[in-house]
């Protein structure tokens, strides 16, 4: 049997027809493989989220104080232990443009059972926009669809946080 490479090194040379008069080469299609890389690590006390404010804690500890929004995305275990942290988007001072596509990604590449996430307003208050109810609203629906589910999203401000699951609109 040959290998991949040499049989896509005999592609190469093939031709497709696209009209009787007319040649077009072949189209190069890529291999690939998805990994996720781990950056680094930091250590994590509580071992599990039990409750927004465990959550806002973890976040906490993650962001520090980061002059810009933040999106954050916790991958959780079926205990809810964390097991990655992904830094979703990295927004403006008063804006993060954020899709489902990029928030699952990394839930998907490690296993997560759950996620939780959360940004922060650069601003100092939490309160959640209407943007951020819009975000929440199509991440529950992303994870329903993957089998993934979103336990909360927490809006960070300067001292305090807001969690939308306890707001209702999870």
């Amino acid at each position: 049997m040959k290998s991949y490479n040499e049989r896509f090194k005999q592609m190469e040379f093939n031709h497709v027809k696209e009209a009787p008069t007319k040649r077009v080469p072949a189209k190069r299609v890529n291999i690939v493989s998805v990994k996720m890389v781990k950056e680094c690590s930091m250590l994590y006390k509580n071992r599990v989220v039990r409750s927004p404010e465990d959550g806002y804690r973890l976040l906490q500890q993650f962001l520090g104080e980061v002059d810009r929004e933040h999106f954050i995305v916790v991958c959780l275990d079926t205990k809810n232990q964390p097991t990655a942290i992904n830094v979703c988007h990295i927004g403006s001072l008063n804006a993060s443009i954020v899709h489902p596509r990029e928030v699952m990604k990394p839930a998907i590449l490690s296993n997560a059972a759950s996620i939780l996430v959360g940004h922060n307003h650069p601003s100092g208050n939490a309160d959640p926009s209407q943007e951020d109810i819009h975000v929440t609203r199509k991440l529950v629906e992303a994870g329903k669809i993957i089998g993934i589910d979103l336990l909360d999203h927490i809006v960070m401000g300067e001292d305090e946080f807001v969690s939308l699951k306890e707001k209702g609109y999870i």
